[in-house]
């Protein structure tokens, strides 16, 4: 069939921007190229020019010189067009892969609000706090048991009377012993009240500055 009828040719591939955007990028470098070996060119015709006597050979290097010129500026301005192109064609392509993006992230929206909403059909929040108030009655009857479990027994009874009153006792104890200090302090003589060496009178007898009784002295 194919030797009566031929065969189709393969259809060739959308144009992508990408590969258009770097197309115009190896024009633009390729036309770079030869506007530096265009700038060597008349670096060198300037060089010969400033050598040379006013006169046909300079005007003839001169005329070199412009028609390099010449070939620099058109250079140049194919140069500006193809990078004004590459830019739009990047803006573009960056307009439509934000656009495809955008797509991208609310499709994903769609699909997690649709996912939520078929997990929160399994979530009850009548059964969520019917789970918290059996854990709250479960965590009062643990508490309860080790009340229980700490519970004393096997204790005999005891009037409480009794127990007040043998309290009493012991403080009354307690409060003999830590006192006993107190009585060696109120026995002991008091701070002297007068001056050194002076003398004072207690119930007739004669004491010295720190209270105690003096000695008579004997009859020598």
């Amino acid at each position: 069939m194919n030797r009566f009828f031929g065969r189709g040719k393969p259809k060739e591939p959308p144009p992508n921007l990408t590969d258009c955007i770097s197309n115009i990028d190896s024009r633009g470098e390729s036309i770079d190229k030869k506007i530096s070996r265009l700038d060597q060119e008349l670096a060198k015709y300037k060089d010969q020019m400033k050598k040379m006597r006013d006169g046909p050979s300079k005007n003839m290097v001169k005329q070199k010189a412009m028609r390099v010129l010449k070939q620099k500026r058109m250079y140049e301005n194919q140069r500006d067009q193809l990078m004004q192109q590459s830019f739009n064609l990047e803006q573009t392509n960056y307009g439509i892969q934000t656009l495809k993006d955008t797509k991208t992230t609310v499709d994903a929206m769609k699909v997690g609000v649709k996912e939520f909403k078929k997990a929160y059909k399994h979530v009850n929040i009548d059964q969520i706090e019917n789970i918290q108030d059996d854990m709250e009655d479960l965590m009062d009857q643990a508490n309860e048991v080790q009340e229980t479990l700490g519970r004393s027994y096997g204790m005999p009874e005891m009037d409480d009377d009794e127990l007040e009153a043998e309290l009493d006792a012991l403080g009354d104890e307690i409060g003999f012993e830590d006192s006993s200090y107190l009585d060696d302090a109120i026995g002991a003589p008091s701070a002297p009240t007068s001056e050194p060496g002076a003398e004072s009178m207690r119930d007739g007898v004669k004491v010295d500055e720190f209270g105690l009784p003096q000695i008579p002295e004997t009859a020598k």
